[in-house]
């Protein structure tokens, strides 16, 4: 990894090369390019690229969850010591951004320009952004603060989804004139509902409760901002699409887009929390209107840990209701659910979340009859956007629970059930059209099925290994090491009961429901006139690498479609000044589109190659099979174009005297379709099992009244490496996907989508107790466990 250009300086912020000994294309694991430098402490992340004589940005949240601000006076805060400059919302043209619904003020404020439809007078969150202090330091910037006068007048706080649905409830937005807090629903209707529930055996019917969950990534918000030589805005910050960054800041300027450059350094994790912007508009405004005062200095941004906990949004929270019926041999004959995301106080992508929600509450069955609806509705909470999985993670746990309950009512094994219902080739999806080509669930399931069979830690990826007992029977060896969050406070081993649990899932790969899908890629060959192959390659991709280890894999992909060897490799990537538009790192779809784009590139510099053009430049934009909407009334479409599936036992031990949990052993078993670089895949397998697990188990994030209450990792615990499963096992399938880039296909969330039902199984396995709602922290297990001996 060599650091590229410096903040103030042209250039792209990240350029990567391999080793000189490097070798191998696709299907092999060299390291990680940017590994050394990380592991030494060298990598240049934007909180460390940070100029020494750079002005520093403070963001004065409004701190009301819902108030109309009747009074604001920004001029003592101007005048506190060491300030350069107070901004508020008169200083932006258009005062207002959103990733797919402008809904949401830059800063909430008293004078605008008129340009945007959404009120700025009213806070209806707490992070709010209500100025935007520029001072000599960060000291002096939030000491300012302080200094500003304000006068609110509180508005009926609309806590959650109760009170957001409640007759008569005080509305979010009622500019949107729609005259309720559910703003947009999805409705599928299939087949002959009470036919199928005719034909049903048996009938579930539960309630789910799904939490907030926190992204946690290492590195909080942090950016900087500056107006170069040739008066373009530039901004270097971490986010996941640096054009959509650049859409949103020339949205609110009101600027061409060639007049913003956005860069990305190294970036310390996302999983969907950057999609979103942060503070990309406001760095980007500071430094426009610095330079408009003749202030020629980098403008720096950086958040506490609180700050970034309070100020960006999180999974979503919700209540899904379902019940499936079933005949006497397994087959799903009716399954109806109705659904409820908590948006919180604005759009961000939950419209989006809310249509992956709704194909996910399908599962991955073939469903003859089925009613399922979706809705999504705004509070003052904290709002909820993107997070790894994206909306797949709550349907799954509703729907893997029901399927898991339907086998239990029929004294039927987990995995059977799955085997007769299962999508195949050629099933028809819940959106009544075949599933696009290449459904490897069957496969998925009898892997993860097998490898369950086998002792844990015997190489269960092989399909041929012999079957033998799980040993969840066999008795608890002792010792008070072995099961005991506290050392003095070993476990009764009479308390101690074990379970397992299995559950599947799917989940699209790329955008969905009509949304252009492309993905750009410029590759440049470089050699002699009568070179038969190029001497070395550059490779210009926007694609964000954050932690995940793309940018190794395009490299990789470079160097198998030029016919050269990884280290002839130069990229240079994350830069809109450099790179055409990549989309985004989400939706596992970055491996997958930016694979087709660089073999589209390759083949175009090959052209030119073979024509003499030396140096011979490709570019490609790689645009995937077209998706519709659904149709409102029915929900038939064309939603997606390619899947990712995934299976995963787990087993586990329950101490039944305190509720404590501890994961023995999970077996994630994913289609890869071609592992470009196989270390990467298992360890987005493991990391995914790892971040599912918080969720489930001890990551709690609490919210009243519209304000989260512990914002901080000393009282919203994620998982220590001593809290993780005690074994996770990783079953890569490698069935090629039609249309992926060397048969490859996105796996990147698929991991954390089916943990939560499988863990909840497995405790129900062990105690006889379904638990319908989450985390599963020990006081919250403990209680229904009471509650159950007590209705007993």
């Amino acid at each position: 990894m060599r650091e590229g250009a410096a903040p103030g300086e042209t250039g792209a912020a990240v350029e990567l090369e391999m080793p000189a000994a490097t070798a191998g294309g696709t299907g092999q694991s060299p390291p990680r390019a940017d590994g050394p430098a990380k592991v030494a402490g060298l990598a240049g992340y934007p909180a460390d690229r940070i100029p020494t004589d750079a002005l520093w940005a403070f963001a004065v949240f409004t701190d009301q969850p819902h108030a109309r601000l009747r009074r604001l006076d920004l001029a003592p805060a101007q005048r506190a010591p060491g300030v350069v400059a107070v901004l508020g919302s008169a200083d932006v043209p258009c005062n207002e951004y959103g990733l797919t619904k402008f809904d949401q003020p830059v800063f909430i404020g008293l004078e605008h320009t008129g340009r945007s439809s959404v009120p700025c007078d009213v806070s209806r969150w707490e992070a709010d952004h209500l100025a935007l202090i520029v001072a000599e330091s960060l000291d002096e910037a939030r000491a300012a603060a302080a200094a500003i006068e304000v006068e609110w007048e509180p508005l009926p706080v609309v806590a959650d989804l109760d009170a957001a649905l409640a007759p008569d409830a005080p509305l979010v937005h009622p500019y949107e004139d729609i005259g309720s807090n559910l703003y947009e629903s999805m409705r599928t209707r299939k087949g002959d509902l009470d036919a199928g529930w005719a034909a049903a055996a048996v009938t579930v019917e539960a309630t789910y409760e799904v939490p907030y969950q926190e992204h946690a990534y290492l590195q909080p918000e942090a950016g900087t901002s500056w107006v170069d030589a040739e008066g373009i805005i530039n901004v270097e910050i971490a986010g996941q699409w640096v054009h959509e960054d650049r859409e949103q800041i020339a949205h609110a300027l009101d600027l061409p887009e060639d007049r913003i450059r956005v860069r990305y350094p190294a970036i310390g994790g996302a999983f969907g929390g950057r999609e979103d912007t942060s503070m990309q508009i406001v760095l980007a405004l500071a430094a426009q209107r610095l330079a408009e005062r003749g202030i020629d200095r980098t403008v720096a941004m950086q958040w506490s840990r609180e700050e970034s906990i309070v100020g960006h949004h999180k999974r979503h929270r919700g209540r899904i209701w379902a019940r499936w019926g079933a005949d006497r041999d397994g087959r799903i004959t009716a399954a109806q659910a109705e659904a409820w995301l908590d948006a919180g106080s604005y759009n961000y992508t939950s419209n989006k979340v809310m249509g992956n929600l709704h194909l996910g509450l399908g599962g991955p069955y073939e469903l003859p009859n089925a009613a399922i609806d979706t809705h999504v509705v705004y509070t003052n909470a904290t709002p909820g956007g993107a997070f790894r999985g994206f909306g797949a993670p709550q349907a799954a746990f509703a729907v893997e629970c029901q399927v898991n309950k339907l086998a239990e009512a029929l004294g039927m094994d987990p995995v059977d059930i799955r085997r007769v219902n299962t999508l195949r080739e050629g099933s028809p999806s819940i959106a009544h059209t075949p599933m696009p080509a290449g459904v490897t669930m069957p496969e998925v399931i009898e892997a993860c099925a097998h490898a369950a069979a086998q002792p844990a830690g015997s190489g269960s990826a092989s399909l041929e290994s012999d079957a033998s007992s799980s040993g969840l029977d066999d008795p608890m060896p002792d010792g008070p090491a072995l099961f005991s969050p506290f050392v003095s406070l070993p476990a009764r081993p009479s308390s101690l009961r074990r379970g397992s649990g299995f559950a599947c899932a799917f989940k699209n790969v790329g955008f969905s429901f009509g949304f252009p899908e492309r993905c750009e890629a410029t590759i440049v060959l470089h050699g002699e006139p009568g070179d038969d192959m190029p001497a070395s390659v550059e490779l210009a991709h926007a694609g964000a690498d954050v932690g995940q280890g793309a940018h190794t894999a395009f490299l990789q992909m470079a160097a198998e479609a030029t016919g050269v060897e990884p280290s002839r490799v130069v990229g240079r990537f994350s830069d809109t000044g450099t790179s055409g538009d990549s989309g985004s790192a989400s939706a596992s779809r970055l491996t997958w589109m930016a694979g087709n784009s660089i073999l589209g590139a390759a083949e175009e510099a090959e052209k030119a190659w073979r024509e003499g053009v030396r140096p011979a430049i490709g570019h490609f934009r790689f645009t995937p099979p077209p998706t519709t909407e659904l149709d409102p009334e029915t929900g038939e479409g064309t939603p997606n174009f390619t899947y990712g599936y995934v299976a995963q036992h787990v087993e586990l031990t329950v101490d039944v005297d305190t509720g404590h949990i501890r994961i023995d052993r999970v077996i994630s078993a994913n289609d890869v379709g071609r592992a470009i670089n196989p270390r990467f895949v298992v360890g987005q397998i493991e990391g995914a099992v790892a971040q599912a697990h918080g969720h489930v188990l001890s990551e709690h994030l609490r919210s009243r009244d519209g304000r989260l209450l512990n914002p901080r990792f000393s009282t919203y615990l994620i998982p220590g490496v001593g809290d993780i499963p005690v074994t996770t096992e990783s079953v890569v399938l490698e069935l090629a996907d039609p249309l992926g880039p060397f048969g490859a296909r996105g796996m990147a969330e698929m991991g954390v989508i089916p943990y939560a039902p499988a863990v909840a199984a497995a405790l129900a396995d062990a105690t006889g107790v379904w638990m319908d709602d989450f985390p599963l922290t020990p006081e919250r297990v403990w209680a229904a466990l009471k509650s159950a001996r007590d209705n007993g």
